[in-house]
């Protein structure tokens, strides 16, 4: 079975060709910087000794003009890896949100795709381009089985006391409002490698997932039981273009005594906040090449950045009871070691010891950047949800 997944972010498109079941990857790439300037695609094909790689600088406007040069170098004359887009069976999708509809992997019909559209409001940034990245799909990939893989699915192992707000109860029975989380086939990806790393199914493991959109779980013996993100994907750590956790007072502030819309609101947190608000930049590689150039508020924007990790690292390891190991994940988790630097420090209370020469050295897949005398494992795994999406979809199909 040839499952080709996508996995469209808010400003990038992930995908792989895997053939399963035996879950080899044909090839894979990313579009990344949609939107923005200094867009790139990489793509790699896997069928060669070496790998053959391409990487091109070239303007990405949208997520619809992405997906369809990457469906261009699926066939390329020279590269491509399959001659006619009928060889693909099945197109797995990445979807943010699925709401409490969607708690399993589900062939998408015209009625999925408009209760994915429905929760538009919930995922502003991510349901969009997702329902997008599936129109595109069934135009282009007709003769495929088209499934959705949802964000949420991973974070309903939570309890009440997790997922509940203190709000009217009406909110929850008649609107379903509560927190669902968000990044979850990453979370369970790599939740699962460092599972199997510690050899260890009693654990507790705090995983941290650092892209444009952030999010951190509490997992226990491998099912999630608390994560960062809430009704839709702007709580909790500081993000790319998103607030995070801010005192809903603001909100009433910016309204009532500074004459914003709701709307204005919504764009403000979303789209201008995080990263983006503090510094200009949305992309931690520029906050980055900022700070070493001394940018005050550059430095400022990564140590609020890391604090915020901090605080929740903090709260998930009382309520796990203790901690086995800390999992640093996505572009700038498996990419940013001042990022786990700062993240780390000053947490010798907790067994938490920090290793700087294996931090800034890095590696391969699953590598550990803790100190010998560190009680808890600080791992580096790079998330593949793009493999999971396609064994869900295999699961599903097969």
């Amino acid at each position: 079975m040839n499952v080709f997944v996508i996995n469209s972010g808010s400003s990038s498109i992930k995908y792989q060709l895997v053939r399963m079941p035996e879950a080899s990857i044909i090839c894979s790439g990313i579009v990344d910087r949609i939107g923005l300037q200094g867009s790139t695609i990489h793509h790699k094909v896997f069928l060669h000794r070496n790998g053959l790689s391409q990487k091109r600088e070239i303007p990405v406007s949208d997520h619809a003009a992405g997906l369809k040069e990457v469906a261009r170098l699926l066939t390329d004359a020279e590269i491509g890896v399959i001659q006619d887009p009928k060889e693909i069976d099945v197109v797995g999708h990445r979807v943010v949100h699925g709401g409490e509809t969607f708690t399993n992997t589900t062939i998408i019909s015209r009625d999925v795709k408009e209760k994915i559209k429905r929760l538009f409001p919930l995922a502003p940034l991510h349901n969009p381009p997702n329902l997008l990245g599936i129109e595109v799909a069934e135009q282009i990939f007709s003769g495929a089985k088209q499934v959705a893989v949802f964000d949420t699915a991973f974070h309903q192992t939570m309890p009440p006391v997790a997922y509940r707000m203190a709000i009217p109860r009406m909110f929850y029975d008649e609107h379903r409002i509560r927190s669902y989380g968000f990044h979850g086939t990453s979370h369970k990806y790599v939740s699962g490698k460092a599972v199997a790393y510690l050899q260890k199914n009693d654990s507790r493991i705090i995983t941290i997932h650092l892209g444009n959109g952030c999010s951190m779980s509490a997992v226990k013996n491998g099912l999630c039981i608390d994560t960062s993100m809430g009704l839709g994907p702007m709580n909790g750590l500081v993000m790319g273009t998103r607030a995070g956790d801010i005192d809903q007072s603001v909100i009433f502030h910016l309204v009532n005594h500074l004459g914003y819309s709701l709307d204005e609101v919504n764009t403000i947190l979303n789209k201008k906040s995080g990263m983006l608000g503090l510094t200009g930049f949305s992309d931690m590689r520029d906050v980055k090449s900022e700070y070493h150039n001394g940018n005050k508020e550059a430095i400022l924007a990564y140590n609020l950045y890391a604090y915020h990790i901090k605080k929740y690292i903090g709260a998930f390891t009382a309520i796990l009871g203790g901690l086995d190991a800390i999992v640093f994940t996505a572009g700038v988790g498996e990419n940013d070691a001042l990022t786990r630097k700062l993240s780390t420090e000053n947490l010798e209370y907790l067994g938490v010891y920090l290793d700087e020469e294996k931090n800034n050295v890095g590696g391969k897949d699953i590598y550990e950047i803790s100190a010998s005398s560190s009680t808890v494992k600080i791992l580096v795994i790079a998330t593949n949800e793009e493999l999971e999406i396609a064994r869900q979809c295999f699961s599903l199909l097969k």
